[in-house]
């Protein structure tokens, strides 16, 4: 029998999560290392980090400092905080990613994070002017989306018999709005929001629109500033092709088989193929 080392099942499961949820783990666990270390060494400086890089949920410092939006969803107030979004992210997000792909998947988490926060401005003069921190918004957008693409989906929660993918999100939604307003820290308003964001995105998303153009442009840029983009020649356009624009083909031997999957596309949507065509359609958008 093959025995494989620990390390080697790590770095094996690492490299085989999605692009776009490795990236966005490996960043805030760096982080949260980083923020550990400071407040070993100088709670101070720590404090000031944090401080440079959360979310006021004011008008005035989302206007003149933007990134906040952004940088906010990287910092974590303790491992536990960090590792409840790491695991509903990785739990519910993976197949989220495989069935969408990483641009798609990329608008929604960053799109649920920044609309979550923005919206905070609005609550704020009621909930209170207070800091935010961490990654939960975008990971509830996740979580709507995939209660969206998988709503019978059994969930395994501890103590619990199997659950229904849209109850246990409807259920820790609710929970949020039940408990908004109270004083135990936590912005449940950017969680709500967060989940509406998400789930209006996904919406948005079923009538047609293609969520990835929106992340193509700064991909071309940053292509382009590494001096390795390349235009592509583009395919006429079909308002049932939303999900193409997220695979990127570099196999000319695959050709046959992807232009198989796009034309059922072109007549059923995306929502028309097999389990099977969707798994090929990723792992397609993953060579490279």
């Amino acid at each position: 029998m093959y025995n494989d080392s620990f390390g080697n099942s790590v770095k094996r499961g690492y490299w085989g999560l999605p692009a776009a949820i490795r990236v966005i783990i490996t960043i805030n666990v760096a982080v949260f290392i980083l923020q550990t270390l400071l407040s070993i060494f100088s709670p101070a400086y720590s404090s000031l980090f944090v401080d440079a890089f959360a979310f006021y949920p004011e008008w005035q410092t989302a206007l003149f400092q933007p990134w906040r939006a952004v940088t906010y969803m990287f910092l974590h107030g303790g491992a536990f905080h960090l590792l409840f979004n790491m695991l509903w992210l990785w739990w519910l997000g993976r197949s989220v990613e495989e069935s969408m792909g990483p641009r798609t998947f990329s608008v929604l988490f960053f799109g649920a994070g920044i609309g979550g926060a923005l919206f905070n401005i609005i609550a704020a003069p009621v909930l209170g002017f207070n800091p935010v921190i961490g990654a939960s918004g975008a990971v509830y957008g996740i979580m709507v989306a995939f209660a969206m693409l998988y709503p019978t989906m059994p969930i395994m929660l501890i103590f619990f018999p199997p659950i229904q993918a849209r109850y246990v999100v409807a259920g820790l939604i609710a929970i949020d709005a039940l408990l908004l307003g109270s004083s135990d820290g936590t912005a449940r308003i950017v969680h709500l929001a967060g989940a509406g964001i998400g789930y209006l995105l996904m919406k948005y998303h079923r009538q047609g629109n293609d969520l990835s153009r929106w992340v193509l442009p700064i991909e071309q840029f940053w292509y382009r500033l590494k001096g390795t983009y390349q235009k592509k020649k583009s395919r006429p356009k079909n308002k049932n092709m939303y999900s193409v624009s997220d695979v990127e083909i570099v196999d000319e031997t695959d050709q046959s088989e992807l232009d198989a999957i796009l034309e059922k596309i072109s007549q059923k949507g995306y929502d028309g193929l097999t389990d099977e065509e969707k798994q090929k359609l990723f792992e397609l958008s993953k060579k490279n």
